[in-house]
């Protein structure tokens, strides 16, 4: 019985029949011709394509949240892409003198830097610091100052190891005579400077934790906030200023070796490594790839020449495709960039096809040019229905609201159009000079065919298996969720993502909160007691907050302090020792030890026991080096212990003496870099709104965003950009998927002339997807901003392995038995792997989001290569049978 199906298709065949004979024929001039388009077109490229790495133009202009983000980076553009650089020291005196250092000398290059601004260590905090303390904790340290006074005052006079010793000495003796005193701190804090010094690990003895009564923490940190100019002609925008900013940063004494570290991270920093991350990670894909790809083609070729012809048709239409590219665009972004990775998949599926069609032929003993005439007619036929569905699945993404992928569906659609010409046009012209025929004989079947006829022999469990597996699939179905965590994607490893971590972990800095825009005073009020309200919200800022409740009030208690403090004279640098300084230090350290072992025998319940008992423990193994070490190194050891527990003293008497000299002050006082930020130049006010809960919850991120936007619909912010963009991409891909689908349903509808046939193809993408979509939830891999632009890829792949399969069963009139050892079944199953071995190498990019991307396509191939070679042929196996007889 004749197909009616094969009419229908007798014009495209022959046409691409003698397409493909008449570039056999004139192969010098075709493949002439072709290296001359590739040269120019690869100048071409060089000198127009661009790269646009501005991750926030892939979305339309339209949408709320970007609406929202465009007006508040308007009304405070000094927020908008920025770096944040962190300074950690072991004191924060060291902190806030290397943060003023730093900041002065970037404010200094406008040549790479739009605004500089330390948030923390402007004078104006400085001096008010203390008012911005509670009465109660305000008296304390008064109180505390008070009785310390007269160390304090000894200390700063003569501030040498010596003196500092003596005077403890001197208070610890008060002590065991029952004087009152708060000596705990003191005690602790010289005792793990010591401790540090001993174990090879110094740091500073802070002063400012002393006079607070704090203990001393391991870090003290400080931000400065940095607008660098951004080149996004450039495929690392940020590059010089971040080079700019460490040269700065060395300037000002913040080196690597020195006590104070720096690091920078932030939306432009965090940008600039993604980037980079998954650069890497594709150079190296791309080396593994390439060996890879070959050792999967000489498989499935088994001769160098029809190896080499992939190549360079695959080579050729990238070009081409790039080349289109700078034409249509103009650019690349982060997401179109892609669509060399999507023509690697498919163009080579197009090769592949058409050049084992060729080798059938020649292997049933029908000369070269019958061959190319033959497997032209027969591969350009199923082609051309593979590249119509094809790029009707990608121009789908062309009116969504992700313009990113919007690109990537104009570039990879029209590039599986080019694909098409370059494998009838180039391919036949080469086969002219390559070996014409394998080298071995035909086989009658293949080894892939072999496994493949379990399926049938065994198709009613193949059935039941397909079945079961189904159902399980959409119980599983609704657990598929999308990670709206943008740091989830990047390399972990990263510097800027670490760092960027480490502050989500800090409430009061965290730079993952919500800001809204208040009209006014009265409003911004109003939407501050709201939003407090909320329990998904842990506290709101606004400019209101930096001005300080009971000022008079605390005023009174400053000048207090100020009169019980008295004058306290620092020395410019310590008086020169009278003597053997080293043998001076340790005749008062000694004198310390004896009387912590006086007090301790003395006095077993005092509070103070404990830090007495670690301090002398410390002293002891101090006496211990200072015995076995030589002159010289007895006499650094003992000048460093000096200069650790004496560094910060001066800056910290300077920033108390400072803050003694607060005066009232109104919002109209406030700093300009201060309340710029908080209040625009037309007077709206900005609220920052803090969450309760861990935003890297993707649930909580949704409940904190969700809650804020019931008070104010107009909030913007990190949380509110991220999960409003993750809806808008999810609704662009489900919104260009069913376009798509509806499309190529029409498509092959009018190709194939049977809703049967048409059902037959789309079932084993329906079923991969649906297995695919149910192995995120199992593997722990859900979707994200990086992995979903394997959808459009999984679909292409998809349609093709069952088109070429169907198609060839009904032009050629055969049943199953037969059409898995055909070299359809061989082309899909070496394309299929050609691409596995193309993306199992993501898997490995320490790129989270590329590695994503890899285990999705890799999981997503191998259910398209069992659903199109194991259950197709099974399912395909009774209607042709009735259709033949």
């Amino acid at each position: 019985m004749t197909n009616p199906n094969k009419a229908s298709h007798s014009r495209i065949y022959d046409s691409f029949a003698r397409w493909s004979a008449i570039s056999y024929r004139y192969g010098f001039w075709v493949l002439l011709l072709a290296l001359l388009v590739a040269a120019g077109c690869s100048v071409y490229i060089s000198r127009n394509l661009g790269m646009n790495t501005d991750t926030t133009e892939m979305l339309s202009e339209d949408l709320p949240f970007r609406v929202n983000m465009k007006h508040y980076n308007k009304t405070f553009p000094q927020d908008m892409d920025t770096l944040l650089v962190v300074l950690d020291a072991p004191t924060p005196e060291q902190a806030r003198s290397a943060t003023k250092r730093l900041a002065a000398t970037l404010k200094k290059d406008t040549t790479n830097f739009h605004d500089v601004y330390p948030p923390n260590v402007d004078d104006f905090f400085v001096r008010n610091g203390l008012l911005y303390e509670s009465i109660p904790e305000l008296e304390q340290i008064t109180d505390r100052l008070a009785a310390a006074q007269p160390l304090i005052a000894h200390i700063a006079r003569e501030p040498t190891l010596t003196a500092f010793a003596a005077v403890l000495t001197g208070a610890v003796e008060e002590l065991y005579k029952g004087r009152t005193m708060e000596l705990g701190p003191v005690l602790s804090g010289m005792s793990a400077t010591l401790d540090a010094r001993l174990t090879g690990s110094p740091r500073a003895l802070s002063w400012q934790s002393l006079f607070n009564n704090e203990p001393q923490k391991s870090k003290y940190q400080e931000l400065i906030v940095v607008k660098p100019r951004l080149d996004y002609t450039q495929l690392f925008p940020a590059e010089q200023s971040i080079a700019a900013l460490h040269e700065a940063a060395k300037d000002a004494g913040v080196t690597e070796d020195g006590p104070v570290s720096l690091r920078i991270t932030g939306e432009v920093a965090l940008a600039e490594e993604e980037l980079n991350s998954s650069l890497r990670g594709m150079e190296y894909a791309g080396i593994v790839t390439f060996v890879m790809v070959v050792v999967v083609l000489y498989f499935a070729m088994r001769t160098p020449g029809l190896i080499l012809n992939v190549l360079v048709c695959l080579t050729l239409g990238l070009i081409l495709t790039a080349a289109f590219a700078t034409v249509a665009v103009g650019h690349l972004n982060i997401i179109s960039i892609a669509f060399a990775v999507l023509y690697i998949g498919l163009g080579a599926d197009f090769a592949i096809h058409f050049l084992l069609r060729y080798r059938e032929i020649l292997e049933g003993g029908a000369p070269p040019a019958e061959a190319i005439h033959v497997s032209g007619g027969d591969a350009g036929a199923a082609l051309t229905a593979c590249t119509i569905t094809n790029a009707i699945g990608f121009y789908a993404f062309i009116p969504t609201d992700y313009s990113g992928v919007a690109e990537l569906g104009i570039i990879s659609g029209t590039g599986m159009i080019i694909s098409l010409l370059v494998t009838l046009t180039v391919g036949p012209a080469l086969l002219r000079y390559l070996p014409k025929r394998p080298p071995a004989k035909a086989i009658t079947k293949s080894s892939v065919g072999k496994v493949l006829e379990l399926s049938l022999r065994w198709h009613k469990v193949t059935y039941a298996i397909t079945l079961i597996a189904s159902i399980a699939a959409l119980v599983i179905l609704p657990q598929v969720r999308f990670d709206y965590n943008l740091l989830n994607m990047q390399d972990p490893k990263g510097q800027a993502v670490r760092t960027f971590q480490e502050l989500l972990a800090e409430a009061d800095q965290s730079p993952w909160h919500a800001t809204a825009l208040a009209r006014d005073r009265k409003e911004a009020e109003r939407l501050a007691k709201q939003l407090t309200e909320l329990p998904e919200v842990s506290k709101v800022l606004t400019i209101l907050d930096f001005v300080p409740s009971e000022q008079d009030e605390k005023i009174q208690l400053i000048e207090e302090m100020a009169l019980t403090m008295g004058p306290i004279i620092t020395a410019t640098q310590p008086p020169p020792p009278e003597g053997d300084a080293a043998a001076q230090q340790r005749k008062a350290l000694t004198e310390l030890a004896n009387t912590l072992d006086r007090f301790i025998a003395g006095r077993p319940e005092h509070p103070a026991l404990a830090t007495a008992r670690t301090l002398r423990s410390s002293l002891a193994a101090l006496f211990t080096r200072l015995d076995s070490a030589g002159p010289d190194e007895r006499d650094r050891l003992l000048s460093s212990m000096e200069n650790d527990l004496l560094l910060t003293l001066p800056a910290a008497l300077q920033s108390l003496h400072i803050a003694t000299e607060a005066v009232p002050f109104e919002q109209q006082d406030l700093p300009a870099p201060l309340a710029s930020r908080w209040q625009s130049r037309a007077g709206e006010y900005r609220l920052a709104i803090y969450p309760e809960e861990d935003l890297n919850d993707n649930e909580a991120l949704r409940r904190f965003v969700r809650a804020v936007q019931q008070v104010t619909p107009n909030a913007t912010g990190a949380p509110m950009v991220s999960l409003e963009a993750g809806e808008a991409v999810v609704q662009a891909f489900i919104q260009a998927f069913l376009l798509a689908l509806a499309g190529i349903i029409v498509a092959l509808l009018i190709l194939l002339r049977s809703l049967k046939y048409t059902l037959l193809v789309l079932l084993p993408l329906l079923l991969s997807s649906l297995f695919t979509a149910t192995f995120t939830v199992l593997l722990n891999v859900p979707f994200n901003f990086a992995n979903i632009i394997a959808l459009p890829l999984l679909l292409g792949l998809g349609i093709d392995s069952s088109l070429h399969m169907v198609h060839r069963s009904l032009n050629n009139e055969m049943v199953s038995e037969l059409l898995i050892h055909t070299s359809t079944a061989r082309a899909i199953f070496y394309s299929a792997l050609t691409a596995l071995v193309d993306f199992a190498s993501l898997m490995f990019s320490s790129h989270q989001g590329t590695a994503s991307m890899g285990i999705m396509l890799t999981v997503g191939l191998t259910f398209t290569l069992l659903c199109t070679l194991v259950i197709l042929p099974a399912l395909l196996r009774a209607p042709v049978r009735r259709a033949g007889a």
